[in-house]
């Protein structure tokens, strides 16, 4: 399942709106039922006072004639109030003057002695005292013990919040369907697209720009860069096409030289004891295999030149003397096709920078 996620960026987008949603919506939910719970039992807690503020008024009378049965009908009233399960009264010396419990419900003894002020929770009971005041005078205290059942409520209100909470998860995945389409749509195109151009090496492709925001502007450089790569792959080309034509050029200048070194060898076979025949037979060597080497030096200079040591300098050339080397190279050739190739040159060199 992990793998799925990390290798598919829709999942993650997915996983990431879900995750956020849940977490908000779980934060949310707590948030929510701390309060409830927390006014529950402020909400209890003023409904007992209310109850006790009643009883203390109705109860004031017996306290103060020590009417101890009519004391007993006045806190019997309780039993209208289902969640009140036991109520007490005190005399204002702290004696326990009369007493109520719900019927069929065993709840703790009564104290002998009434206690603080306020109400407190024990356990699932809330305990509460208040003093009985006539005539701004306090007579005695009444107590009143009721239910406190936070769990149910806590139970229907967390089945409320899984439903809203399903109901939400379900309207984020809606929601992230169409961000992904807004999101993911231009970045899964970006990732065909690159797939095709190393597929095909077509660097003619472009992804189709949908938005103007952060994603708009990354289409753009990723189609700026698909077109600064097409010019390179194009120049690296027409490099590659200029190289072989270099060296088949080269090839073909490296060849004529042999020629005639090649004629000069056959004329010192048959030149026998005649010097001067020989001496011109060295002499072409000599220039054709001087031809060579220059030959081979400019192959270095074009290393030279991409590597950026290349230096160009001046040096006078005789004229008249590169085009008798031009014409040895290529009379072989010229014989070859049974022509006659006339060269009329001066004697003195031609000088040129």
């Amino acid at each position: 399942m992990m793998r799925s996620v990390h290798r598919s960026l829709r999942r993650k987008v997915m996983v990431l709106i879900l995750a956020v949603t849940a977490a908000a919506l779980a934060l949310s939910a707590v948030g929510l039922v701390i309060n409830d719970l927390r006014n529950f039992q402020q909400q209890w807690t003023d409904d007992l006072e209310g109850n006790a503020a009643v009883l203390a008024r109705a109860a004031a009378p017996a306290l103060s004639f020590n009417d101890r049965r009519t004391a007993e009908k006045d806190l019997s009233v309780m039993q209208a109030r289902p969640r009140v399960l036991a109520a007490a009264l005190y005399t204002r010396d702290g004696r326990l003057f009369a007493t109520y419990t719900k019927p069929g419900i065993t709840v703790p003894p009564f104290s002998s002695a009434p206690g603080a002020h306020g109400s407190v929770i024990e356990g699932d009971n809330v305990v509460l005292y208040r003093p009985v005041v006539e005539n701004n005078e306090v007579i005695g205290v009444v107590h009143l013990r009721g239910s406190y059942e936070p769990w149910a409520r806590l139970k229907d209100y967390l089945t409320i919040l899984l439903v809203v909470m399903i109901a939400s998860l379900m309207v984020a995945v809606m929601l992230s369907g169409w961000l992904q389409e807004a999101l993911t749509a231009p970045i899964l195109e970006m990732a065909r697209v690159s797939r095709e151009v190393m597929e095909k090496r077509d660097y003619s492709l472009r992804v189709r720009k949908t938005t103007e925001d952060e994603i708009g502007e990354l289409v753009d450089a990723f189609n700026a860069m698909l077109a600064e790569v097409g010019r390179r792959s194009e120049a690296l080309r027409e490099a590659d096409r200029r190289k072989d034509e270099f060296l088949a050029t080269l090839a073909h200048e490296l060849r004529n030289p042999l020629a005639p070194i090649r004629n000069a060898l056959q004329i010192l076979k048959v030149a026998g004891d005649d010097p001067a025949k020989a001496a011109k037979a060295r002499e072409m060597m000599e220039r054709q295999l001087n031809q060579m080497v220059r030959l081979v030096d400019d192959l270095l200079d074009v290393s030279r030149i991409t590597t950026g040591k290349l230096a160009v300098r001046k040096t006078p050339l005789d004229l008249n003397a590169a085009l008798r080397d031009a014409v040895e190279t290529a009379r072989p050739f010229v014989e070859s096709r049974k022509h006659v190739l006339h060269v009329d040159l001066p004697e003195a060199p031609i000088p040129v920078e």
